[in-house]
């Protein structure tokens, strides 16, 4: 990646005049930040465009994806040399990559699908990621009745999740040892919503829930809030993201898995592509990029990042690794596991 970086700050464009790193600025466009975790993917990615010499200017779209275009829009008249989008709606998002690729302005879809070619995908493996989700939660809880809170319906993470999760769990099903008895997306990713199917699910299986494979640390928020409204706190629940409040709930054991995606190591890979990429290097020639197909049949420009399952077993990783301080972890937790023991 470094050696595309420097091929793209001595790029020759125009008329044969070198665009200079610190000519670069790289336009990042939000849905939103609901998830503590996009400020941390935010500070990667400035870092890595310090580091190359570049600018950054950022908007937020606020979960709606008109005003994501909106953005999008400015944000190319502001001159930008490369786009970073985290899409708010997957198919809403087409006119702005289509916008982008009339000014020559490469586009990074990050974390999320964008499905076109032109746009390079950064992510982590998200089948993987539902795949340790539905693993943990079948060590938990290997018989009984299964809830899936899954994503918003417009982000295909949210699929890609439920499929990993589904290849993990179809044995047990086929077996008779679990049962689905209900599943519900979650509009926007919003905690709250996922409390309110919770609830209403919880209501028409008169409580009878053993476990639940919730998509994201968020959704799993609100099941936990719903189960505990219930008295039904500590059955197994599923989350990714390694949000501060869902490591704690690990600890507590009302959560029994957070599958942490290092924010930092992709938002780093984000910065250090756009500016390789702003400059005239080729996604193809992007170090670790690779080939891969869509769902749709659409072969993308990709690299996928490698997620870590957090429990109750290795809580003392995301410590080590500075993602959080041991306080923050162990808050209201006695003698739980370690470190917080």
């Amino acid at each position: 990646m470094r050696k595309a970086l420097m091929a793209a700050v001595t790029a020759t464009v125009g008329f044969g005049t070198p665009l200079m790193a610190q000519d670069i600025t790289v336009g990042v466009s939000w849905s939103n930040f609901q998830e503590e975790r996009w400020r941390t993917d935010e500070a990667a990615i400035v870092a890595a465009l310090e580091a190359a010499g570049a600018g950054y200017v950022s908007s937020d779209a606020q979960s709606s994806s008109a005003k994501q275009l909106s953005d999008i829009e400015s944000l190319i008249a502001q001159g930008v040399d490369a786009l970073i989008v985290l899409a708010q709606d997957a198919q809403a998002i087409g006119p702005a990559v289509q916008a982008a690729a009339d000014e020559g302005i490469p586009v990074i879809a990050y974390d999320r699908l964008i499905e076109d070619d032109r746009a390079f995908y950064l992510t982590f493996d998200n089948v993987e990621v539902g795949r340790m989700q539905a693993r943990a939660v079948l060590a938990a809880a290997p018989e009984g009745n299964y809830v899936m809170i899954k994503g918003s319906p417009t982000d295909p993470n949210a699929d890609f999740l439920r499929g990993g999760q589904q290849e993990v769990l179809q044995a047990a099903i086929d077996a008779g040892a679990i049962t689905i008895v209900a599943e519900a997306y979650t509009d926007a990713w919003l905690p709250a919503n996922a409390q309110r199917n919770m609830e209403q699910i919880l209501t028409a299986q008169d409580n009878m829930v053993d476990a639940v494979v919730a998509s994201n640390d968020g959704t799993a928020g609100g099941a936990v809030a719903a189960l505990t409204a219930q008295g039904m706190q500590g059955i197994p629940v599923s989350g990714q993201d390694g949000d501060h409040a869902a490591l704690n709930r690990v600890a507590l054991g009302t959560q029994t898995v957070s599958v942490w995606k290092d924010a930092r190591d992709l938002g780093r890979a984000a910065g250090e592509i756009a500016a390789a990429l702003a400059g005239g290097a080729m996604m193809a020639d992007i170090e670790g990029a690779q080939q891969w197909t869509s769902p749709g049949g659409t072969t993308m420009t990709s690299m996928f990042l490698a997620p870590v399952p957090v429990t109750a077993a290795n809580l003392s990783d995301v410590v080590d690794a500075g993602w959080i301080t041991q306080e923050a972890l162990c808050q209201g937790v006695t003698d739980g596991p370690a470190p917080c023991n």
